[in-house]
């Protein structure tokens, strides 16, 4: 098990460029199983999930190139479904959750797709229902193995059908999209995820020879087509990344610039992080961060305590939250912190506390935060990473802390962050990989 060493208290200085958004690379990657022409994918973030999904997908019998450390080609003509249902796969594709989305595809195109119980972070209960509710709708079988923890869902051929979507479920949209664009008939997907990266699968699919109407919207209208053709895609750069530095160079009293951010398809982001104190500038398609000494949380106009909190898109990303929490440790003010969406991504604040953070657990899914105005800086502490996003939250608390801390499985952080500490070396940052 790897661990960061970070010596706190340094400033950062200088430019970075995010790295191409894992969320949508997950989606993108899985899509190219739709067609047996070859499938151009570039800004692919060099990670562990990422790189998990590739390796399942070469073992599939996907036809891998790799053409730079960020580009990739794929061509899934010739494929092993056999693989789907051997030992190997139902072990390797349960570590990763984002695996749940090769089905939609293979469904489309084989007439089945089969997963086990897909892994990931422990952030609480997140239910593979709406994928397979949708399935279902298009006229495929349904069955699980109950011992093996194994799904499956088959079609002699799928209809396209209205359908309402229990919840704006991102990954369960892009599955039941990437069945329905070879399903016979049109297909209306209401209460549909609009998120940037669901807007990008349908932008390239779309120019794989889909028919997708409605794109950036929650209503979805899809004409299915006989078949897809290759392609090239470019993922945009990561918008969690993105909220991940703005919130270091907060905390740190750094000045830097983020390069290349894409700035139409980040949302409330910016805005988010501006109510909290932060000062941020657009310059171009950059954001310029500079270097503050104190940052206040408003209030609600009506001098009530701000409440941030998660939603669908466009509303403010869950995978944001933590960082706003720990950013909000050093602000002026009180904040707090509703996480609507997972009821156990806010239990790692109690490595906060223990550094010196004034936060209150109010309950799973709530906490208020007390800012110290950079008046007591946090102490150095040493902790493990529960998961990805609450991993580099930690990051960044230990970075502006007092003294030298120690993260512990610090391979949650890497399935999500592209060689983090070498990058921030070249920023500043004092943190040391030790294997």
């Amino acid at each position: 098990m790897a661990t960061f060493k970070i010596e706190g208290g340094h400033k950062l200085s200088g430019n970075i460029t995010p790295q191409g958004a894992k969320n949508e690379a997950l989606q993108v990657i899985c899509a190219v199983l739709l067609t047996a022409e070859k499938v151009t994918i570039s800004n692919i973030p060099n990670i562990r999930d990422v790189n998990k999904l590739i390796y399942i997908l070469g073992e599939l019998g996907v036809k891998v190139s790799k053409i730079n450390e960020n580009t990739y080609a794929f061509q899934a003509d010739t494929l092993d479904l056999d693989y789907l249902e051997s030992e190997k796969f139902k072990k390797e594709g349960s570590s990763l959750r984002g695996s749940i989305m090769i089905v939609g595809p293979l469904l489309a195109r084989f007439g089945k797709g089969y997963i086990p119980r897909p892994g990931g972070d422990k952030i609480g209960r997140r239910r593979l229902d709406t994928h397979f509710e949708g399935f279902i709708k298009l006229g495929a079988t349904f069955r699980y193995n109950k011992n093996e923890q194994f799904y499956g869902v088959e079609a002699a051929k799928l209809t396209g059908t209205d359908m309402l979507l229990d919840e704006a479920s991102v990954t369960g949209t892009a599955n039941i999209v990437m069945a329905a664009v070879m399903a016979e008939g049109i297909t209306t997907i209401y209460n549909a995820a609009c998120e940037p990266y669901l807007q990008q699968l349908c932008k390239m699919l779309n120019s794989m020879g889909a028919k997708i109407d409605g794109v950036g919207s929650n209503l979805l209208t899809i004409e299915g087509v006989k078949k897809l053709t290759g392609g090239t895609h470019r993922i945009l750069p990561d918008m969690i990344e993105i909220g991940s530095l703005i919130g270091m160079a907060a905390m740190t009293k750094s000045s830097i610039t983020i390069k290349d951010v894409s700035w139409k398809d980040l949302g409330l982001i910016p805005r988010v992080f501006q109510k909290i104190g932060i000062k941020l500038e657009r310059k171009g398609d950059d954001i310029f961060i500079p270097e503050q000494q104190s940052y206040e949380i408003q209030n609600f106009i009506d001098g009530s305590i701000l409440t941030i909190s998660d939603a669908p898109w466009p509303g403010f990303t869950p995978d944001l939250l933590s960082i706003i929490l720990v950013v909000a440790t050093q602000a002026k003010g009180s904040v707090l912190i509703h996480q609507k969406m997972f009821e156990s991504r806010l239990f790692f604040v109690d490595k906060l506390i223990d550094m010196g953070a004034k936060v209150i657990l109010c309950d799973p899914h709530r906490a208020t935060v007390i800012g110290m105005n950079h008046e007591s800086n946090l102490k150095a502490t040493t902790m493990t990473s529960p998961d990805i996003r609450a991993g580099i939250s930690l990051l960044i608390a230990a970075l502006s802390a007092d003294g030298t801390s120690t993260i512990h499985n610090i391979e949650q952080i890497d399935r999500g962050y592209q060689n983090i500490d070498k990058r921030l070396r070249a920023i500043g940052a004092k943190i040391t990989r030790i294997e």
